[in-house]
């Protein structure tokens, strides 16, 4: 039998023939949730990992791309363009964030999206990449090609959530954004992040 137990959103589900042009995409939380939701690497299921800190609330759909990991060629392309050195992966799948003007109500699925661009966003010498994309067939947001396309209001409140979300008043911080890049970057961390996933879960070179 076919799919006779639940996918792990991770590894069980396809990123999809067309990524990195289109990528399937399984969202964890959403802009009203109030605490972070993050998968479970082992069991596949959402788990409560944090409450959100203070007013920080994702702009977003927030989540990740299946079948992509975070290790050393994402981080061979965040040294490269940022001259940083000892940089690592954070070990992870690849962010994303999908901008869409229509209201989805819970996190736990599963949407199609189309990478514009992203921010090279550093976590404690870690590369963190956050794609930033949008929903494949969204009215408003589809004529969205890059993300020069779009206004820096909206650029501002992304980058503004992920350089405060872990910040505590009496610690200094340790999120950077060295770049916001554009759609043929986030190609590429794509790529590199399926190349990643490929060596470590695949056995591929």
């Amino acid at each position: 039998m076919v799919n006779q137990f639940k996918l792990h959103p991770w590894h069980g589900i396809r990123r999809g023939n067309e990524a990195p042009e289109l990528v399937t995409t399984f969202i964890e939380i959403i802009p009203s949730d109030t605490v972070k939701y993050e998968i479970d690497k082992h069991s596949g299921y959402l788990m409560v990992d944090r409450p959100q800190k203070f007013s920080n609330i994702v702009p977003a759909l927030y989540g990740f791309i299946p079948q992509t990991y975070c290790a050393e060629n994402v981080a061979a392309c965040n040294m490269a363009a940022t001259g940083r050195t000892n940089i690592l992966g954070d070990g992870d799948p690849l962010d994303i964030l999908v901008l869409t003007e229509r209201e989805i109500t819970h996190g736990d699925i599963i949407v199609r999206a189309i990478p514009i661009g992203g921010f090279r966003l550093i976590d404690n010498n870690e590369a963190d990449d956050k794609i930033i994309a949008v929903l494949n067939n969204d009215d408003v947001y589809n004529m969205w090609k890059d993300l020069k396309d779009v206004p820096k209001t909206i650029i501002n409140r992304l980058k503004h959530y992920f350089l405060t979300y872990k910040q505590m008043p009496d610690k200094e911080p340790t999120c950077y954004i060295d770049e916001v890049y554009g759609r043929d970057t986030a190609h590429e961390v794509i790529r590199a992040s399926i190349r990643d996933y490929e060596r470590h879960f695949m056995g591929m070179a």
